[in-house]
């Protein structure tokens, strides 16, 4: 084997370990970035997870808002990527209690019953007036002392919120899109899917609720939206007084 032979052969040898090298990396990096995700959204592979599919007050007979059908698709697109099972169920078919599989509830609590018992039982600091006659606070969180009211496809307000029950480590976590109006429960879960990487950095395993405001809805749908505050501890103290309750406000916007 002359040089020239031998050189070309070490160098195809070389370029095929730094490939595999390359290979190696990737993957690992995949499956560590996966596993990362699997661990926030409590859904390991070929685990059982529940999508609570509130319905449409707005209809006659029992359906789903078209916007909520899209919260779901993007949820379900989720919950693919984690290689784990899904079982779609309504809000008023769900009889069972939370931390054996991993929940997803969509939906306010005026038209998911599942929504209003969770709220009842870990989110006591959270109010919404689910009043059917209008008027200026329909649909209105009052979180804490604060309150938000709804403007139509201007501002409108959804919580986001991971909850676990009590200390077991294994316990899985349930997910909460609380919105004002459908297209918000969607905005939830789109920032959900974008964002939570950076969620789970900052959050980890533990229990969170955000408030977040879907600006320009007419215009822009549910791609535009901000994070107005972390309200765990106020949602999860005992809400204030009446008399201590702020006046509403149509935007607020962290410092």
């Amino acid at each position: 084997m002359n040089d020239d032979v031998r050189n070309i052969v070490l160098g195809v040898i070389a370029a095929a370990i730094s490939a595999g090298l390359g290979w190696i990396a990737r993957t690992y990096l995949w499956k560590r970035k996966l596993r990362r995700k699997q661990e926030f959204l409590g859904l390991p592979k070929n685990s059982e997870s529940l999508l609570v599919v509130n319905r449409d007050p707005a209809a006659s007979e029992p359906a789903v808002h078209r916007f909520d059908v899209f919260a779901l698709l993007e949820l379900a697109a989720l919950i693919k990527d984690c290689g784990a099972n899904v079982q779609m169920v309504t809000q008023d078919n769900v009889q069972q209690g939370f931390g054996e599989r991993t929940e997803f509830c969509v939906g306010g609590p005026g038209s998911n019953r599942r929504m209003l018992a969770h709220m009842a039982a870990m989110l006591p600091g959270i109010r919404v007036n689910i009043d059917p006659e209008p008027g200026p606070d329909r649909g209105a969180f009052q979180i804490g002392s604060e309150r938000y009211r709804v403007e139509a496809g201007v501002t409108e307000y959804v919580l986001l919120a991971r909850l676990t029950a009590g200390e077991r480590r294994e316990a899985r976590p349930v997910f909460l899109f609380c919105g004002q109006r459908a297209i918000t429960n969607q905005a939830a879960t789109r920032y959900l899917a974008r964002n939570h990487e950076r969620l789970a950095r900052k959050h980890g395993a533990k229990s969170f609720v955000l408030l977040l405001k879907v600006v320009n809805s007419q215009a822009y749908g549910p791609d535009v939206v901000e994070l107005v505050a972390d309200v765990t501890r106020a949602a999860q103290a005992p809400l204030p007084s009446t008399e201590a309750a702020a006046p509403p406000r149509n935007s607020h916007r962290a410092p």
